[in-house]
């Protein structure tokens, strides 16, 4: 059960429906409150965790920029230099650096998506915890009252759903851990035949950037 799932559920949680099938609604309530607790403190780290990786790819992302640029920059010069082969060379690294950017640029969009997504179960987790505690106690003071008086109701009390119980005691990772994977796994894959066509692509665009450049050279 991912951490989202289990956020929900206890968002979905109906305090009134637990304590009439509870024995022990008092314990029942606490250990709502505590898996709330547990959870809350859950999502504060994978929050983190997801700001963190998101900050990392949007910096990658930018280091590639910049790296395109120098190429770009180091083209120029072996145009005016009348060095075309080495101008031909800094032109297809410039061109795998801006490859690379966009890459980073859409792990971190999906990255940004991810950390909204437990910013927003957080923000909601916070509100329903501090309702909870309210609700808990005034349902606690109305169970001791009917202790006290003897109410009839006491009797119906039975065994609490041991799922709701049980929620917050298994653990997911973070959904960039499957982003990761998969970026990983991509790395790692034996060129293939659409690598090879791309590499194709990638010399003719090489070549038309270095007619554009020498172009604009010329004009200058």
């Amino acid at each position: 059960m991912s951490l989202l799932d289990r956020v929900s559920t206890l968002l979905r949680a109906n305090l009134n429906d637990l304590v009439e099938k509870a024995e022990d609604p008092e314990r029942m309530l606490k250990q709502v409150v505590l898996d709330m607790e547990n959870q809350l403190m859950q999502v504060k780290t994978q929050v983190a965790i997801a700001i963190a990786d998101q900050h990392l790819l949007e910096k990658k992302k930018a280091e590639h920029e910049h790296q395109a640029a120098e190429w770009h920059r180091k083209a120029e010069l072996a145009v005016q230099k009348n060095q075309d082969d080495l101008a031909r060379a800094a032109l297809e690294r410039a061109l795998s650096q801006e490859q690379l950017a966009v890459g980073f640029n859409a792990q971190a969009e999906d990255q940004k998506h991810e950390a909204d997504n437990l910013r927003q179960a957080l923000r909601k987790l916070e509100q329903k915890l501090a309702e909870t505690r309210a609700h808990c106690e005034m349902l606690i003071a109305e169970h001791r009252r009917a202790q006290v008086i003897g109410r009839a109701a006491k009797a119906q009390h039975v065994v609490g759903n041991d799922q709701e119980n049980t929620i917050g005691r298994m653990k997911s990772k973070v959904h960039v851990t499957a982003a990761e994977n998969a970026a990983a796994t991509e790395v790692l894959t034996p060129g293939s035949l659409e690598d090879k066509f791309r590499a194709l692509e990638n010399e003719d665009k090489v070549e038309l950037m270095l007619k554009e450049l020498k172009s604009r050279q010329g004009a200058a």
